[in-house]
C-alpha cells in the first residue's frame, strides 16, 4: 500500500526554497504520530532538506538515480527505480514524505493521501495538484488546534482511492 502524507496551503503549496512554507508545530506531531513505526519514503532532495538525518522510529528509504548515495548513511535504504518503489509496498503500507517528483512518479499507485491543509496562503515554489475526486474520496476530516504556537486554522484529512469500476 502506497500512502501520501504531506501539508499544503490552499493552493496546494508544498515547499519553498526546499523547505515548508510554515511554522506549525501542531502538524509537525500528526506527521510523526502518522508515519511513526513505518517505512517512509523520500528522494534525495527531501532527505537532503533534512539534514540527512533518519527519522527516528521509522525505516528511511530514498528514491535517488545515484547508485552510490546509500553507502555514505548508515541504516539508510535507497532504491533506484519505480519498481523498486512498488515491490517495497506490496507488503507493506509505504508512507511517501516528498518531495513533488516522488509524488508525481507515484501518483497512479498511490492508495491513500493524508494531508493537512493550512488555511492560509504562503509563498511558494513547490505545488501538489487538486486531488481529483473521480478518483478518491475523502473519509475522515479533523479540524486542528489553533493556539499561540499554531496561528493557522488547520485540518487533518485521509483519502482513500476508490475501487476501480
Amino acid at each position: 500500500m502506497i500512502t501520501f502524507v504531506y501539508a499544503q496551503d490552499l493552493k496546494g503549496a508544498i515547499g519553498y526554497r526546499n523547505d515548508l512554507p510554515w511554522h506549525l508545530p501542531n502538524d509537525l506531531k500528526f506527521f510523526k504520530k502518522v508515519t511513526m513505526g513505518h517505512t517512509t519514503l523520500m528522494g534525495r532532495n527531501t532527505f537532503e532538506s533534512m539534514n540527512r538525518r533518519l527519522l527516528p522510529g521509522r525505516q528511511s528509504v530514498v528514491l535517488t538515480s545515484d547508485l552510490n548515495y546509500c553507502q555514505e548513511i548508515e541504516g539508510l535504504t535507497c532504491v533506484h527505480s519505480i519498481d523498486q518503489v512498488l515491490e517495497l509496498a506490496e507488503d507493506q503500507e509505504l508512507m511517501v514524505i516528498g518531495g513533488a517528483g516522488v509524488f508525481k512518479q507515484l501518483f497512479d499507485h498511490a492508495d491513500k493521501i493524508i494531508r493537512t491543509v493550512i488555511e492560509a496562503e504562503f509563498e511558494a515554489d513547490t505545488y501538489m495538484p487538486k486531488i481529483d475526486e473521480s478518483l478518491f474520496e475523502r473519509v475522515n476530516v479533523e479540524e486542528g488546534v489553533m493556539d499561540e504556537k499554531n496561528p493557522y486554522a488547520h485540518r487533518y484529512e485521509s483519502w482513500l482511492r476508490k475501487a476501480s469500476k
